[in-house]
């Protein structure tokens, strides 16, 4: 049996910050205002639903700037979503889809990776490093990413232009979809190139491995990446994608966010939506026992056009 919640969250009209138009979120919105985007989550656990949607409703609640929200835990058949076909420019979380690419076209030819294509892959993810993403960037060619995008069905995602791979437009439907393949297995990509992926999502430098992982149990393990750019529209743009086995959970997380204020701000909402999820799923597990990102998060900065 699947269980049901949606419930509408409660929006004031923005308000003026240093000069910005800044949604501010809080108690009963007046009767003329817009209704604001809903949390909305099933599950097959009874009492889990209306629990996720509660606790990532109010984690929110006094967070300014737009954020969407995927969760899918396979293991209790439960999915939690908010703006969940809203673009944003993905910043560095495009790079697990430039790996997932080079990985399914070596596919098609049925070759391994390069000695020169592993060390850049490496860097890219670990290390958030720019200049390894732009060699396999150009290397592959937008006519290739979007190959691969088509064959994972990721249909509202579109490349950056000009080399930009930053300003790749995601949304999280469809990253939720990129981690559904990365952890189940699948015609696109083969399980060596998934376990490639999640290794490397695994050995992601500490000051890193900040936003979805935050909160969440010792017994798990978690495979992130992350992103930050700021643009003269919008704000700072931070996002974290995540998967997460163990405990009776196989669960993925997607955050993404713009109009913060700062990069700070941004992982600290990211943080406190992933801080529920966790708790809400291991409800019994210590608070010793949870996993603490670094006070000081930090994340390649990734090219933007001057404007």
């Amino acid at each position: 049996m699947t269980h049901r919640i949606s419930l509408r969250a409660r929006v004031l009209p923005v308000v003026v910050a240093a000069g910005v138009l800044v949604p501010v979120v809080a108690g009963a919105a007046p009767a003329a205002a817009a209704t604001a985007p809903q949390v909305s989550c099933t599950s097959g656990k009874a009492g889990l639903a209306v629990k996720l949607q509660r606790d990532i409703t109010a984690a929110l609640a006094s967070r300014a700037g737009t954020v969407a929200v995927g969760l899918r835990d396979r293991t209790t058949n439960t999915t939690c979503t908010l703006r969940a076909t809203t673009a944003y420019d993905s910043a560095s979380v495009v790079k697990v889809t430039v790996l997932a690419t080079l990985l399914w076209d070596a596919k098609k030819t049925n070759r391994y990776l390069t000695s020169r294509e592993a060390g850049l892959a490496t860097a890219m993810i670990t290390k958030s490093d720019n200049a390894a993403t732009t060699a396999l960037w150009n290397q592959l060619g937008v006519t290739k990413v979007k190959g691969f995008l088509a064959a994972a069905g990721m249909t509202r995602t579109v490349p950056g232009s000009g080399g930009y791979w930053g300003l790749t437009r995601i949304n999280v439907t469809d990253e939720q979809r990129l981690l559904s393949l990365i952890t189940a297995r699948n015609t696109v990509l083969s399980d060596n190139s998934r376990a490639y992926i999640l290794k490397l999502m695994g050995q992601v430098v500490t000051a890193q491995r900040w936003g979805t992982p935050a909160g969440a149990p010792s017994s798990v393990s978690k495979h992130v990446k992350n992103g930050w750019l700021q643009r003269a529209t919008r704000s700072w743009r931070v996002h974290s994608i995540g998967t997460f086995q163990g405990g009776g959970h196989d669960y993925t997380i997607s955050v993404l966010t713009d109009g913060n204020s700062t990069m700070n701000y941004g992982v600290t909402t990211i943080q406190a939506v992933a801080k529920v999820i966790h708790r809400d799923l291991f409800p019994t597990a210590p608070a010793a026992s949870r996993y603490t990102p670094t006070a000081t998060p930090m994340e390649a900065y990734v090219a933007v056009p001057q404007r």
